[in-house]
């Protein structure tokens, strides 16, 4: 038998007595669940500022993780708008560790966090021939994770003698500072946004973070964003959130496993977003053209990448005419070199004295 007071007790009064229950918080976060998850005829979608507010909650830990893998599996699901993804990366912005500006123009990648697989990554090693030519490069990561599971940047930078990773956030920016280099690294450097890995890894798919995490960039000052993408949707939802956020430019690149490595055995297709422009200069160029065509090589362990490596930055082996192809070509978009062509001298000219090497060994701190 129930209580008398059960008994006595208004129908209508027990979802408001179990909101206040559940808290203010929960209540909130399942307002903003709900317009994303209510159904293709209900769902309304968020504002800019939901959006934020939704990441902000999540990262702070004021969501379930119950709530935080609804959130991520609806969204993926329904696709964000270009103001939901600006809320987000806003969120990321104040949330997330921040580079100070420097002295020096700044070319920030955003790739998958998940990883490669497949072909033997370059990114790594346009970073030091980019770094060589007076550039500063921002590189960011994490741990191996879901769905990939693949080589992380982290992975492929320790390899080449450079564990920045595990440098704390203030040696970091003096790293940064000093080198022109800096690699933020999730685990360490952005904690809030590592919780969001198992759940990552149960959804099994890769949610709207993971489009995010191609956007975002812990250098807030002007600078060159290249984002990898692999479907034309997410290049246009870069460029409508570059705009929603007035973002001066951005590189767009469909890289190598939806990096921002440019392949060299087949065409290579980018798009150069400016502020002011509707649409991006478009760019289809094809290494075979600048005789530095070659089949992509297979990634096998990081030992075998390693070897690799190192005689790429030697101008030799199978990765040589990637990275020159690759390097050349942020050198170009970056503005470094007028041209094209200007870009792949200055980028074999790098490689084939020394320079790249030699900055590999400084940073590492070996001798040669």
């Amino acid at each position: 038998m129930l209580p008398p007071h059960d008994l006595q007790q208004p129908i209508g009064q027990r979802r408001h007595q179990r909101a206040e229950e559940l808290g203010a918080g929960f209540c909130r976060f399942r307002e903003l669940l709900g317009k994303l998850g209510s159904g293709e005829r209900t769902s309304t979608g968020l504002t800019q500022a939901e959006a934020r507010e939704a990441i902000e909650r999540i990262l702070a830990g004021q969501a379930s993780p119950a709530q935080a893998g609804a959130f991520l599996i609806a969204h993926r699901l329904r696709r964000p708008r270009p103001e939901e993804m600006a809320g987000m990366l806003v969120a990321y912005h104040q949330m997330g560790p921040t580079l100070p500006a420097v002295e020096r123009s700044v070319v920030s990648f955003g790739v998958p966090f998940d990883g490669r697989c497949r072909e033997a990554p370059l990114l790594p090693l346009t970073a030091l021939v980019l770094v060589s030519a007076g550039v500063g490069v921002v590189l960011q990561g994490g741990a191996p994770m879901p769905v990939k599971y693949g080589a992380t940047n982290a992975e492929l930078l320790a390899a080449l003698d450079l564990p920045i990773a595990q440098l704390d956030w203030p040696a970091m920016v003096r790293h940064f500072q000093s080198k022109g280099l800096a690699l933020l690294h999730q685990p360490h450097h952005f904690p809030a946004a590592e919780q969001l890995v198992p759940i990552r890894e149960q959804i099994g798919k890769r949610p709207p973070i993971a489009t995010l995490e191609l956007l975002w960039s812990c250098y807030r000052s002007p600078a060159l964003q290249v984002s990898g993408f692999v479907h034309a949707p997410t290049e246009e939802l870069a460029g409508a959130t570059w705009k929603l956020l007035g973002q001066d430019e951005g590189l767009t690149v469909k890289g190598l496993e939806g990096g921002v490595d440019l392949p060299t055995s087949r065409v290579a297709v980018a798009g150069h977003w400016r502020r002011g422009s509707a649409l991006p200069e478009r760019l289809l160029l094809h290494a075979r053209d600048y005789d530095l065509r070659a089949p992509e090589s297979e990634l096998g362990t990081l030992a075998q990448w390693r070897e690799q490596a190192l005689a790429a930055l030697r101008c030799e082996g199978p990765l040589a005419k990637g990275l020159i192809w690759n390097a050349g070509f942020y050198l170009w978009r970056q503005g470094t070199s007028p041209t094209l062509d200007a870009g792949l001298a200055k980028a074999e000219g790098l490689l084939q004295d020394g320079r790249c090497e030699a900055l590999r060994r400084a940073m590492a701190g070996t001798s040669p």
